[in-house]
C-alpha cells in the first residue's frame, strides 16, 4: 500500500495540481472535492485576492457576517459587523446593545495608543558602560531611521521613546532596545518591524564602534504584541431598577448584587475567569475579525494583561450599591483601519464602511463596546436562565440540518420543544420516533 509521502515544491503547484495531489495523498471523496471547488469565489479577480492572503490556497472557508444592531456608543449610534461560528452571539450582543441604549449606553474613553518594538541583543560588557554609551547613541539611531518613520510622523506617529533595559535576571547578558511607537491608524506590524531591523544594524555598528572588543549580537528585532498601553476603557451604569423586569425570581436590586458577585468569582477564580474572558472575546474577536484585523494578537495581549498581577484574572469588573449598578471592562487593543487585511478584503473594507469608516481609535471604543455587551448578556444568562437555554435554541438549527431534517420536521421539533429544554440527544430521539411512526402508518 501506497502511504503519505513527503512533497517537495508544494507551493509551486497550481490549485488543481495541489487538489490532485491532496486527493491521492488523503483518499478525499468526490463530494469533498466538489464542497472544495464550490467553495471558490465565481468571480475570478475576487477569488485571486482571496487566494493571495494566504498560502497554498485551494479554496475559502466562509463563516457567517451578521449585524449588531443598538449599539450606542458615547452618543453614536453603531451597528457592528460580527463574524464568527457561535451561535447565539450576535443575537445576545443585539439584545445587550438594545438593553444599554435605553439606559445610557457605553461609555468609552482611550487611555494610551503606544504600540510596543523591541531589538533583543546580548553583550558580555558592564551594564554601566552601555547606559552610558547609549545616549550619545540614541541621536544617531533615531535618524538612520527617518527616512522610514517620515511619512509615519506626518500622519501624527512615530518613535515616542527609545531606552535599553535589561530582559531578566534570569538571563545574563541579555538586553533590548525598547522603543514605543504611534501608529495613527495603522496597526503598524510592518512599519514597526522595518523600523526595527534598520535601527538594530545601526546599532550593531555603532557598538562595534565604541565597543571593538565586546561584540554585541542581535538576537532579533521584532514588534510586541503586548501592549498595556495602547489601552482603552468602557463601561456602562445604571440603577438597579433598570433590571427590575430581567428576571421573575429576582428584583433589580438582587440582579445586580448577583451579577457583582458573578464578576467577583471570575477575579479570583481562574477556571472562572478564563471563561468568563471567553465571553468577552465572543464579542471582541467578532468585530476585530469582521476589520480584518488579528484576533490571536489581540487575545493574547489581553490574556497577557489579565495575568498582569501575577494571576489570571477577569478584564471586567462590577459594582452594585442600593443606588447605582456598573459594569466596566478596561482592555489594550492594537488595532488599524489602514493597511494589512483592512484594505485588501473586500469584507472588511464592507465592515468599516458598516461603522463609518472609523479611525483607528474609534475602532477600540466600537471592539471594547462589542467586548462589554456579550460579557453582559453571558452573565446575564448564567445567574437567570442559564447559558443554555438562550444558546441551544439559537442553535436548533445547526442541531436539525447535522440530523437532515426535512422542513415539515422543523416544524414538528420547534412545536414539540417549544418551552422545553432543548438537547441534540433530545431531538435525535423525537425525530428517530416520528420517523419510525411514518415508516409503519
Amino acid at each position: 500500500m501506497k502511504g503519505p509521502h513527503i512533497v517537495n515544491g508544494f507551493s509551486k503547484l497550481t490549485r488543481n495540481e495541489k487538489i490532485e495531489w491532496l486527493k491521492v495523498q488523503s483518499g478525499l471523496s468526490e463530494g469533498t472535492m466538489k464542497i472544495l471547488n464550490t467553495h471558490l469565489h465565481p468571480d475570478h479577480d475576487l477569488q485571486n485576492i482571496y487566494a493571495d492572503i494566504s498560502e497554498n490556497t485551494i479554496s475559502n472557508f466562509f463563516l457567517p457576517l451578521g449585524l449588531a444592531p443598538n449599539f450606542l456608543i458615547n452618543g453614536d449610534l453603531y451597528t457592528l459587523p460580527m463574524v464568527l461560528e457561535e451561535s447565539s452571539v450576535v443575537a445576545a450582543a443585539s439584545h445587550a446593545a438594545k438593553f444599554w441604549a435605553m439606559h445610557g449606553g457605553f461609555h468609552t474613553e482611550i487611555k494610551g495608543i503606544l504600540k510596543v518594538g523591541q531589538v533583543h541583543f546580548t553583550w558580555k560588557g558592564s551594564r554601566d558602560s552601555l547606559l552610558t554609551v547609549f545616549e550619545p547613541l540614541k541621536e544617531g539611531l533615531l535618524e538612520s531611521v527617518a527616512h522610514l518613520t517620515g511619512r509615519m510622523k506626518n500622519r501624527g506617529g512615530g518613535i515616542d521613546s527609545l531606552e535599553i533595559r535589561e530582559t531578566s535576571e534570569h538571563l545574563p547578558d541579555a538586553y533590548q532596545l525598547f522603543v514605543n511607537f504611534r501608529t495613527a491608524n495603522a496597526m503598524g506590524a510592518n512599519f514597526i518591524n522595518s523600523v526595527l531591523e534598520a535601527m538594530a544594524t545601526e546599532f550593531k555598528k555603532a557598538m562595534e564602534t565604541a565597543f571593538p572588543h565586546s561584540p554585541v549580537e542581535i538576537i532579533m528585532a521584532i514588534l510586541s504584541n503586548y501592549t498595556p498601553q495602547c489601552l482603552v476603557s468602557c463601561h456602562v451604569e445604571c440603577h438597579p431598577s433598570a433590571f427590575d423586569q430581567i428576571s421573575r425570581e429576582m428584583s433589580g436590586l438582587e440582579f445586580g448584587r448577583k451579577f457583582s458577585r458573578a464578576v467577583d468569582l471570575a477575579k479570583h477564580d481562574p477556571y472562572r475567569a478564563v471563561t468568563h474572558n471567553k465571553g468577552i472575546f465572543n464579542g471582541i474577536d467578532a468585530v476585530v475579525m469582521a476589520t480584518g484585523n488579528d484576533f490571536r494578537a489581540v487575545e493574547a495581549c489581553a490574556h497577557a494583561y489579565a495575568s498582569a498581577n501575577g494571576r489570571y484574572s477577569s478584564l471586567s469588573s462590577a459594582e452594585c450599591t442600593d443606588k447605582r449598578f456598573s459594569l466596566h471592562l478596561e482592555i489594550p487593543l492594537a488595532l488599524g483601519t489602514v493597511g494589512g487585511l483592512t484594505s485588501t478584503h473586500p469584507m472588511a473594507a464592507a465592515a468599516m464602511e458598516i461603522l463609518g469608516r472609523p479611525s483607528s481609535e474609534k475602532l477600540m471604543q466600537i471592539v471594547a463596546a462589542a467586548g462589554l455587551a456579550s460579557n453582559f448578556s453571558a452573565l446575564r444568562s448564567l445567574i437567570t436562565t442559564g447559558i443554555q437555554q438562550g444558546h441551544m435554541k439559537m442553535h436548533l438549527g445547526n442541531i436539525l440540518r447535522q440530523l437532515n431534517a426535512s422542513p415539515e420536521e422543523e416544524s414538528q421539533v420547534k412545536k414539540e420543544f417549544s418551552g422545553r429544554p432543548i438537547s441534540h440527544a433530545g431531538i435525535e430521539n423525537f425525530l428517530q420516533s416520528e420517523r419510525n411512526q411514518s415508516k409503519k402508518s
